[in-house]
């Protein structure tokens, strides 16, 4: 009995500590669903969205013939030792230069520490019109590389893109994309830099070009609306910029990007004032943005104050003066202030831009601009019509450099590193037919850009080159298989093109350098050639592309 009333006693000891444990317990229950209910609440206020894209791509090219740029540098380097050393010309041309060099090698690499670009535009100005000739004519047939044919029979990639949406506000809403671009087989995220804008990865280029398996942020920004009350609206953030009108016919999408594709395909960071009116849905905006942002990054500071560069500020019109339901007409005009001679990146580089030297390694560089070159203007517009049995549209642009007397190892503003700059003017045309039929979509286009034709699209993803910035022609046939489920959209896709390049000229999508008409001739070497094909083959300090026929199948599945 004494051991009942014991037991009890305990219990009743117990009982509050027992019952506040379970209250404790239904209290954590109740917590851990209250978090459920506002995890979900807060994931369905973010709309996710995506596809994946797995593409094949069988490359076939000629590169053309020209004059080995980095070799005739490297001559050049090595002729001014020379030069400097012994007062005179080689007489047996570099023969005598590389005799000399080996019999006083501790010099040479003594003149090499002090070898700056500066010093090469001073000494090469010493030289009369007769002794550039006579240097020229020593170094140019050791420097020949004639046109020879590339070819990638089979290049595998995958693009993955996680669009977010979210409303934050009745009248602010969040807008992002994230997207990775990998070739099979490649993650490291850093290119050997092969003379083509799209070798190696800059801020603008990230998602457009194969690099890595990381998620990159292509685009994020918000819409502020009704500002004051007003038909304005406010945009800030990583601008979409990518893949605006006429880009989406061929992908057989909607429009995608803001400014005209013809002009833009490059990401930025910026800033929109727009409105939206009329019955037609027309909207006028005004962009800002920058490309280049100088002090930071960069190590500005350890630069004396005439050297700092400034920053690349960006701006411009976006016009959809009609948007209809049958017909678009969109216009683009914008400006790019203080371009430099490149943008931040990261890059292998073969060759010393300097002395054209092999530079050891591999070695990962981080490349940032030298100096401001001057000023650009562009602009573009185009008309898109949807007929009875197919959609057509036509695009025109121009474009206009206005350097300053600046020029690097990689030339000027559209000019060569030893020239003058002076003002050019480009221009380009697009036009394009899709016709439904079916299930299928198909698809032919054409682009051609003049000598001097400049736009910012080397962030298309394009797989060898943005066929908008070519300086010649670009004929592209495709066709679509749409798989659609009921009268949805489709959400499987698979592609079929093919892409032939036809260049006439060198530097397509670069602000630096001189255009260099590219040549026919067939001679295996340099002693077959006439005088007449030796003087009209180009000099570059990079390989480029003749023509390049790029058929494509890709297998896109949306989500």
């Amino acid at each position: 009995m004494k051991g009942l009333i014991k037991l009890l006693a305990i219990l009743a000891m117990l009982m509050p500590t027992l019952m506040a444990g379970d209250k404790d317990k239904k209290i954590e229950e109740l917590e851990k669903r209250i978090q459920k209910l506002e995890r979900n609440k807060a994931l369905d206020r973010i709309e996710f969205t995506g596809d994946l894209r797995v593409t094949a791509d069988s490359i076939d090219a000629t590169m053309a013939a020209h004059y080995d740029g980095m070799v005739i540098q490297k001559g050049m380097v090595d002729t001014l030792f020379y030069y400097g050393s012994t007062g005179m010309f080689p007489m047996n041309g570099l023969s005598d230069v590389n005799a000399y060099i080996a019999q006083n090698y501790s010099n040479y690499l003594y003149f090499k520490e002090g070898v700056t670009f500066d010093y090469l535009k001073q000494a090469m100005g010493m030289f009369d019109a007769q002794s550039m000739q006579m240097l020229m004519g020593m170094l140019m047939p050791g420097a020949y590389v004639p046109e020879q044919d590339y070819s990638n029979s089979i290049a595998y990639t995958t693009k993955l893109r996680l669009n977010m949406r979210a409303k934050v506000m009745d009248n602010i809403k969040f807008t992002g994309r994230l997207a990775m671009y990998k070739a099979w087989g490649d993650s490291t995220g850093v290119q050997v830099f092969n003379g083509q804008p799209n070798s190696f990865t800059i801020d603008g280029t990230n998602a457009g070009t194969p690099n890595s398996d990381i998620l990159r942020v292509e685009r994020a920004y918000f819409d502020w609306s009704h500002l004051g009350g007003s038909d304005w609206y406010l945009s800030i953030g990583r601008r979409p910029s990518t893949e605006g009108p006429p880009l989406h016919n061929r992908e057989s999408e909607l429009r995608q990007g803001t400014p005209t594709g013809h002009l833009v395909n490059f990401q930025f960071d910026g800033v929109t004032i727009g409105t939206h009116y009329g019955e037609n849905n027309a909207a006028f905006r005004f962009c800002y943005g920058v490309g280049f942002e100088s002090g930071i990054g960069s190590a500005d500071q350890l630069r004396a104050p005439a050297d700092r560069l400034k920053d690349v500020h960006m701006g411009g019109i976006n016009w959809d003066i009609y948007n209809g339901d049958y017909m678009k007409l969109q216009t683009t005009v914008m400006g790019a202030w203080d371009i430099t001679d490149g943008f931040n990146g990261l890059v292998v580089m073969p060759n010393n831009v300097v002395t054209g030297d092999p530079v050891p390694g591999p070695m990962i560089m981080r490349f940032t601009p030298s100096t401001n070159l001057g000023d650009f203007y562009m602009g573009s517009v185009v008309l898109e019509r949807d007929e009875t049995y197919f959609t057509w549209f036509a695009s025109l642009a121009f474009s206009q450099s206005k350097p300053n007397d600046q020029t690097t190892p990689f030339g000027g503003l559209l000019s060569d590193p030893f020239d003058v700059p002076e003002d050019q003017d480009g221009y380009s045309y697009y036009v394009g037919v899709t016709a439904p039929v079916g299930t299928l979509n198909l698809g032919l286009e054409y682009n051609y850009g003049s000598e001097y034709w400049f736009n910012f699209t080397q962030g298309a993803d394009d797989l060898v080159a943005s066929k908008l910035a070519t300086r010649g022609s670009v004929f592209e046939l495709y066709m679509i298989k749409n798989f659609v489920k009921g009268l949805g959209r489709a959400r499987a896709k698979l592609k079929l093109s093919a892409m032939l390049y036809d260049y006439e000229y060198s530097g397509s999508g670069w602000q630096v350098g001189a255009p260099k008409e590219l040549v026919d001739t067939d001679a295996a070497s340099f002693g077959q050639l006439s005088m007449a094909e030796m003087m009209s083959v180009p000099m570059l300090g990079f390989t480029t592309y003749k023509d390049i026929l790029d058929i494509r199948s890709a297998l896109i599945v949306k989500f």
